[in-house]
């Protein structure tokens, strides 16, 4: 590719083409990772189709959490109270049963 190139020109492709860097969130990234260390034939066959499988795992996962709160935040269990140290207990309780849902239904799969 760069074999006839110039120095000039090579500085200019590379400018004019630079790669994508995709961005994702904590859970697109969490299920990178789980791909590329435990399943990465899978990691390979998504190949051009990753981003957007990545980007698919952080909006289902964002709802999920949406979800599973406004069902675990009715609950009795879960109401708040006029203890403070105590609602940030049950705000603790919630979200780690909703981390440990997300992960095993979106994201170690």
């Amino acid at each position: 590719m760069y074999e006839e190139k110039t120095f000039e020109e090579i500085l200019e492709y590379q400018k004019n083409n630079k790669p994508i860097i995709q961005k994702y969130g904590k859970y697109g990234n969490l299920a990178k990772k789980y791909l590329e260390e435990y399943n990465f034939g899978k990691y390979l066959v998504l190949g051009g189709d990753l981003p957007e499988y990545l980007h698919n795992i952080d909006k289902q996962a964002n709802e999920l959490y949406n979800v599973i709160y406004d069902k675990l935040s009715k609950k009795k269990e879960y109401q708040k109270t006029q203890d403070y140290i105590k609602n940030i207990q049950i705000e603790n309780e919630i979200q780690k049963l909703i981390e440990e849902e997300i992960l095993n239904e979106l994201v170690y799969v």
